[in-house]
């Protein structure tokens, strides 16, 4: 039967997390240098449109619909057939299918936008379209019925209670993959690259983590205990991670930055979402630490090797997904969320966690490269130098953000 009390968390989640791609959009918009920003808040809300046609059309079906080997799901589902307003018992049970649907929608959306801060300022429009739409169906469509629809990964007791894997570790590689592939900005050591509207990140960096209570509270699908702890858990971790960022980079930089505050929340949001409804209130804070620091030494990891990850995806989100998807092995326990980690004596389910992790990551990384290599024999990836310099929001767009 439907139950009006988990239906309207689930659609009120909906809500909270189409409005995260917006909140990205300032969030990366902010930080980057005041003639491309329309060109990234563009990638973000573009990905609103595309990755709805795609889900509507085809990626529901394939993400969800009855399993196949353990790969990929059927077509049952396409063109929304079958998905209706009565509930479906293996998805939530107790609200309608449809709503099940328009909630894991809004995760397909903002996941390729995670992506664009990574190549931020230099490619070009056209081939991010017809990347999106790629990287769409064979990246996260396949990690979701691995992790969420029913695949082997789920089969084999990997657990990912928001997105660990299935959106940070997958964004974060391809990130990985494509600061690789497109190479650095020109002229990289002379670039200003310092935000050119810190309030727009504030801007971003709030509307995220409201919507986050979506993101992690709206995975349990019912109201109940577990939708409460993922809550709970969400603001803890973001709130510690943003402390242990601020307190490292302070004494690091002799500086207390309002920036790299708001990114250390994001890498505990990160981190905190694939065990958001696993594990308890401490653990949470543990992993908030955990975040801040580790997600920090990344990014140090990348300026040594001179990743131009323009607004570090892979040492944010990569990073603490990867982080959160491997803990939630150590410090899950059963009384919340019906299955213990290590710490509940059940090493097995770290071991399960890893070695998911390392494949997924693997995965994603050459899938992505592969899809970057392909589409630049048909469509230029990056912009012209010329383009590069004089900035995408004039040159691609013919708009501009200001009028100075």
């Amino acid at each position: 039967m439907i139950d009006s009390g988990d239906t309207a968390l689930v659609l009120v989640s909906a809500a909270l997390v189409c409005l995260m791609t917006p909140g990205l959009a300032f969030f990366y918009g902010g930080l980057v240098n005041r003639k491309n920003v329309l060109t990234i808040m563009m990638q973000s809300f573009i990905s609103m449109g595309v990755v709805t046609a795609i889900w509507f059309v085809v990626g529901f079906s394939m993400a969800f619909g009855p399993d196949f080997h353990g790969i990929i799901g059927g077509l049952q589902y396409v063109f929304l057939h079958g998905v209706g307003l009565g509930p479906n018992a293996q998805y939530g049970g107790t609200i309608p299918f449809i709503s099940f649907y328009t909630y894991q929608q809004m995760f397909a959306i903002i996941t390729p936008a995670l992506i664009t801060g990574a190549f931020a300022d230099r490619v070009n429009f056209k081939s991010y379209l017809i990347f999106l739409v790629i990287w769409s169906l064979l990246v996260y469509i396949p990690f979701t019925h691995w992790i969420w629809g029913g695949g082997f990964l789920q089969q084999l007791g990997v657990i990912d209670f928001a997105g660990g894997i299935v959106v940070h570790v997958s964004a974060g590689m391809a990130a990985l993959a494509s600061i690789i592939f497109v190479g650095q900005r020109q002229n990289l050591d002379k670039l200003d690259r310092t935000p050119h509207n810190i309030t727009y990140v504030a801007l971003g960096a709030a509307l995220l983590w409201f919507g986050w209570f979506g993101f992690n509270g709206g995975s349990a699908l019912h109201a109940n205990g577990q939708a409460a702890a993922a809550f709970v858990n969400t603001d803890i971790s973001g709130s510690i991670a943003m402390l242990t960022w601020l307190i490292i980079s302070w004494y690091k930089e002799k500086r207390p930055s309002f920036v790299g505050a708001l990114t250390g929340a994001v890498a505990g949001l990160a981190a905190i979402t694939p065990a958001a409804g696993y594990v308890e209130p401490w653990a949470a804070f543990i992993i908030g630490i955990l975040a801040g620091w580790v997600c920090y030494m990344a990014i140090q990891i990348r300026i040594v090797k001179k990743w131009d990850d323009a607004l570090d995806v892979w040492g944010v989100h990569g990073v603490g997904g990867i982080l959160g998807s491997i803990l939630v092995g150590v410090f899950a326990v059963k009384q919340v969320g019906g299955v213990d980690g290590l710490i509940g004596g059940n090493p097995k389910l770290l071991l399960i966690q890893t070695l998911a992790v390392l494949f997924t990551a693997v995965y994603a990384f050459i899938a992505t490269y592969v899809i970057l290599y392909v589409v630049n024999k048909f469509v230029r990836i990056r912009v012209l130098p010329e383009q590069e310099i004089m900035g995408l929001d004039y040159c691609i767009h013919k708009e501009e953000a200001y009028k100075l």
